[in-house]
């Protein structure tokens, strides 16, 4: 399914809408625009970022209109201008406060990764129902009960909401995030949620993402079984030395 979404553009035009692939590339160009920047150049074309991304030099012009950031014929496009009208497009330069419910050890993994907000995530406290979990602190960050979620949901406006639990739980807990006021959720359980129009849900299924590249191993390595030419080794037997 082709899914569009609509953006404000960097150049503060009327709203852009946006396709799911290009929305999924343009995090790719931020962390190139980076390093780039890094090694020390200036300017960037889109042959620039095309090489290094294995993508047609086309596609990435048309996915950097969308931002609304433009380039100059034989220079290209200014740096330190494209990174800061990507990270204004995507709203990664206004840090969105996030809850977290599900201290486990998913959870407590994305509670220790800083780089969430470099991205505009910061997650500010995690929530669970784990006796022995509430009331510690997992990277620096308080867990606390569960029911205190919707209440203290709408005294901080929290709007992002993360799902680390099992997937018996994950329907309540997207139900508390509603109550609260979340407006979107991002979830790592293994099941779909349902919620009302309005809540944004993205699902980031790992099983899904696990079986893909099972079987494009398995592809990759039978299609190199069957070219011609090619015999599996035969099976050789240890001789013991006198």
């Amino acid at each position: 399914m082709n899914i569009k979404t609509q953006f404000n553009r960097a150049d503060g035009t009327s709203p852009k809408i946006v396709s799911e692939p290009t929305l999924k590339r343009l995090p790719l160009y931020h962390r190139f625009l980076k390093e780039w920047q890094a090694a020390g150049h200036e300017t960037v074309s889109c042959t620039d970022i095309g090489q290094d991304l294995d993508l047609d030099p086309t596609q990435v012009r048309k996915d950097l209109e969308s931002v609304g950031v433009a380039g100059r014929p034989r220079i290209g496009y200014v740096l330190t201008n494209l990174t800061d009208g990507l990270e204004k497009f995507l709203g990664w330069n206004n840090v969105n406060d996030a809850f977290l419910v599900g201290a486990g050890s998913m959870g407590s993994a994305l509670l220790g990764y800083r780089k969430f907000e470099q991205c505009g995530l910061k997650i500010v406290s995690a929530f669970d129902l784990d006796p022995s979990k509430i009331g510690t602190r997992i990277h620096g960050k308080h867990v606390l009960p569960l029911e205190k979620l919707p209440n203290l949901a709408q005294r901080m406006h929290i709007l992002i909401g993360i799902i680390t639990v099992p997937a018996a739980e994950a329907q309540a807990v997207a139900d508390l995030m509603v109550e609260g006021g979340i407006r979107a959720i991002w979830n790592f359980a293994p099941i779909r949620l349902h919620a009302p129009e309005h809540v944004i849900i993205h699902n980031e299924d790992l099983y899904c993402s696990l079986a893909a590249l099972s079987q494009k191993l398995f592809a990759t390595l039978q299609s190199k079984s069957e070219k011609p030419g090619l015999k599996p080794k035969a099976a050789t037997t240890a001789v013991p030395s006198n």
